[in-house]
């Protein structure tokens, strides 16, 4: 009696090259989610243009990689924040002084934009679109209020070591972000927005109220 064949049937990919693919088709759908959202805003990035941007014949492509919008929205946020990161960590962390790594947290977000244009502009518009007690919903202000609380605690132990002013650190903080998130807004909006400008002109506004005064 002959053992049963593991070979894959003819014309059916290994495992390994399945889960590659199939890798390979949801990022693609989450790029194209991206562009488009930055585009039209979160309200009408419809799975029908999310479909047409990556190039599929239909919607149902999405739908077998993704539960629904929100689930592809939590991997649009998962993804921004992922290159997010890779970006401006090490543009940060090269500084030693807590001013120089918040100019460098500040203009890093701008360099981030000019860098990866639909990012930034997507992400803002998925948070603010998204309302009410989804899990998404949840998910998302709690990711938020992570980073916030880093910002906050960062600031503190600044101010601790003497290299900040004294100021309360979490309107600061919160200054500092809605200040990113408008000018993010505005650059998907204006062709002619200059990233670097704005982002050292930020730099400097938030330099001079944070230092320590003699």
């Amino acid at each position: 009696m002959r053992a049963k064949s593991s070979e894959p049937k003819q014309g059916t990919p290994p495992a390994a090259d399945r889960t590659f693919i199939e890798a390979a088709r949801r990022a693609q759908i989450v790029d194209a989610a991206i562009e488009v959202i930055a585009e039209v805003g979160y309200a009408k990035a419809s799975f029908t243009k999310i479909a047409r941007q990556a190039g599929l014949s239909s919607t149902g492509m999405i739908s077998y990689h993704f539960a629904g919008k929100d689930d592809l929205m939590r991997e649009v946020v998962a993804e921004v924040m992922r290159v997010a990161d890779a970006y401006m960590r090490p543009r940060i962390e090269a500084h030693s002084t807590a001013s120089g790594r918040l100019r460098a947290h500040i203009e890093s977000n701008f360099e981030l934009l000019d860098a990866y244009p639909r990012h930034l502009p997507a992400m803002v518009e998925v948070l603010t679109g998204i309302r009410g007690g989804s899990p998404s919903a949840r998910e998302f202000t709690a990711a938020m209020d992570e980073m916030t609380n880093t910002l906050v605690d960062a600031v503190r132990r600044a101010q601790e070591a003497g290299e900040f002013g004294e100021f309360d650190p979490v309107t600061m903080v919160l200054a500092l972000r809605g200040s990113i998130d408008s000018l993010v807004t505005r650059a998907a909006r204006d062709p002619g927005f200059d990233a670097a400008a704005h982002g050292r002109e930020l730099a400097d506004l938030f330099d001079r109220a944070t230092r320590r005064t003699p």
